[in-house]
């Protein structure tokens, strides 16, 4: 019975791994240490532990993979699909906007996007072409980038937060060869038109005075489309498939510039349909989408629901977290999404009755705080939490299809080649993987933390990598001779930690882990339990350089906009939360903390500037640990702690 177990195992991984398209050779080995691995009991008390998570994860990943085979074999593409699911819903509501009330069914955004392909084939854009889409979220932005595509152009949805410098560079970074821009956001364009090149064509959609119009150089769209032609449009020449581009979506830019990331149509249907897949949605939900739309979490997994599987989505123009659940019992919606600080958020805000009065079971989203976790299902009734791993360029998505509390997804232990993504050993200094006696990267074992890699296969829609506009921003996300010889990964610049089951945990990002004391900070889980102690305040936690002292002194940056914060108090509470190497020695308090469109908080700032009183105007402390209290900084007691005059 043994060797029965032992063998079938290894034959059962054999088998799987060729279906996955791995070549005979690793298929080999992998079965044979799946046979080694059954001649034990510990193979066997994780198989326990996990056989029914893995094989649920398995059924997920055959799903789309073979949906995917089978829209390239027939020439698909988003357009062609969403013809389809119009087809199925003509009357159902596709989308809500939350702003006016206004309702679009499948039938109504099928034709405003066939009367946008109309409009930009009448501009003499060709397959190929690139235009800027530059608006706050709105059902039109959707059906802007989607009738684009159905003529075999690209949209740029560009950040609608961004001004001056990097509004430019991310016009000018796609090669767009016009902008459509919300009436909202013109003074934004006022800034820089007269640096974008005078033959980029400018439209604006909105209310817009003529003055601003003829300052602009831009034309009005509304009332183009409104009598553009409804009927679907001629096919584009050259055809798009489903790896060609679909559009561009830009990086949040925490360590510089914005990058255009290319989103081809497998990975808009990919990460769709992972999320409808693995939290288990159904058509008849109600998705309340309150994320922007260019961002992938916004525009792939919320709207991806409504033209992938026919799923309505409400789109709230912006994030209001007082509305939050009223609009949730409005709508009737039954799965919600989050990213970054949203569910903090909720959680700070008063209670009131709508919070427990609303239909929703699934909050589906990235980034929650293990903190925050089981108060947010607890206080407001969410049943599951879809909580996920990924970047929109990224080939090693995971995601957590059971619930396990502060896991962001699992890789299988038993068979981990059926998805080839691993945990390597990294410099954390400068995020370059550690490579062994034959020159390949060095995987982590359970509980090493390590920089999530994911093996590039071009041919495989799953696998593929397909970076960013600029070439050598891609050059830099990709490592070779990682899994083997000659081969080429994904390097996501993110540490995570896995446990002996294969769960994964979300670490920190680069550079946000700092040594002091001869010991590791953890930066997200020092926010966490500050935030916790302050009432969910916003809290930034990064390490900063002191002269002649070796490793980094903790800092807090703390939203007070009440000027509220009582020091000795706060000193108190943390001494019994935290170790002492992981108090911060400096605390910064201003009335806000800097954070992205997507809710992340921005520490680029924070960090240049440190804990120098001439740098800023907000308030900066230092934690005198002989005399057992945080002292305001000025310049004497600055330049004494850098001259080392002060001991640390």
């Amino acid at each position: 019975m043994h060797n029965a177990a032992s063998v079938s195992a290894s034959l059962g991984s054999l088998g799987l791994l060729r279906l996955f398209g791995v070549s005979w050779s690793w298929s080999l080995a992998a079965g044979l240490g799946a046979y080694l691995g059954a001649r034990s009991w510990k193979y066997f008390y994780i198989a326990a532990k996990t056989a029914t998570r893995d094989i649920n994860g398995l059924y997920v990943l055959c799903r789309v993979k073979l949906a995917l085979w089978r829209y390239m074999r027939n020439g698909s593409n988003i357009p062609s699909i969403f013809t389809q699911v119009v087809k199925q819903h003509p009357n159902k509501p596709a989308l809500i906007y939350e702003a006016t009330g206004e309702v679009w069914t499948f039938t109504q955004l099928d034709e405003i996007s066939n009367a946008v392909a109309h409009w930009a084939r009448g501009q003499g854009w060709v397959s190929g072409d690139v235009v800027a889409l530059f608006l706050e979220s709105r059902p039109l932005q959707v059906a802007l980038w989607l009738g684009l595509a159905k003529v075999g152009v690209e949209a740029a949805l560009i950040n609608f937060s961004l001004r001056c410098d990097p509004l430019l560079h991310c016009i000018g970074v796609s090669g767009s060869r016009a902008i459509v821009f919300g009436a909202e956001l013109a003074d934004a364009l006022l800034e820089v038109n007269s640096a974008i090149s005078q033959s980029m064509v400018r439209f604006c959609t909105g209310e817009l005075s003529a003055e601003m119009l003829a300052c602009l150089g831009a034309q009005p769209l509304d009332a183009v489309l409104a009598t553009a032609p409804r009927h679907s449009p001629s096919p584009c020449v050259p055809p798009k498939g489903m790896n060609d581009r679909l559009f561009y979506i830009y990086t949040s830019g925490t360590t510089g510039l914005p990058k255009a990331a290319i989103v081809v149509h497998s990975r808009y249907y990919r990460i769709a349909a992972f999320g409808y897949y693995a939290f288990r949605m159904r058509t008849e939900d109600i998705i309340y989408d309150c994320l922007p739309l260019y961002h992938s979490a916004g525009n792939i997994l919320g709207v991806g629901q409504c033209l992938i599987h026919g799923l309505t989505v409400v789109v709230k123009r912006k994030f209001s977290a007082s509305r939050f659940w009223d609009d949730c019992i409005k709508y009737n919606c039954t799965v919600v999404q989050y990213i970054g600080e949203i569910c903090r958020y909720l959680l700070s805000q008063p209670v009131r009755p709508s919070e427990k009065g609303h239909k929703v079971r699934l909050a589906i989203g990235n980034g929650l705080r293990p903190s925050v976790w089981e108060a947010f299902m607890e206080r407001f009734g969410v049943r599951q939490i879809g909580e996920f791993y990924g970047a929109t360029e990224c080939n090693c998505s995971i995601a957590n299809m059971d619930g396990k509390v502060g896991a962001c997804g699992f890789n299988s232990r038993i068979l981990p080649f059926v998805y080839p993504i691993r945990l390597v050993r990294v410099n954390e200094e400068n995020m370059e993987p550690l490579r062994n006696s034959r020159g390949l990267c060095v995987p982590c074992r359970p509980g090493e933390p390590g920089l999530l890699v994911g093996q590039i296969d071009q041919k495989d829609p799953l696998r593929r990598f397909d970076g960013y506009a600029n070439q050598d921003a891609t050059k830099k996300k990709i490592a070779h001779n990682v899994f083997r010889k000659n081969d080429c990964a994904y390097m996501s610049g993110d540490v995570l930690v896995m446990d002996e089951l294969g769960y994964m945990y979300f670490r920190d990002r680069s550079g946000d882990t700092f040594r002091w004391r001869g010991e590791n900070v953890s930066t997200t889980e020092v926010e966490g339990i500050i935030s916790n102690l302050l009432d969910q305040t916003d809290v930034a936690v990064y390490g900063v350089a002191i002269p002649g002292v070796e490793g980094k002194a903790g800092m807090a940056a703390i939203a007070d906009p009440s000027e509220s914060l009582d020091c000795d108090k706060f000193l108190k509470n943390i001494q019994r939360a935290l170790p002492s190497y992981a108090r911060p020695v400096f605390l910064r308090t201003s009335p806000q903390v800097d954070t992205t469109g997507t809710f992340k908080i921005q520490k680029t700032r924070l960090q240049r500037e440190g804990f120098d009183p001439r740098l800023t105007t907000d308030q900066l402390y230092y934690l005198n640990s002989r005399a057992g209290r945080y002292e305001p900084i000025d310049e004497e007691l600055y330049n004494a702690i850098v001259e080392g005059r002060i001991p640390l």
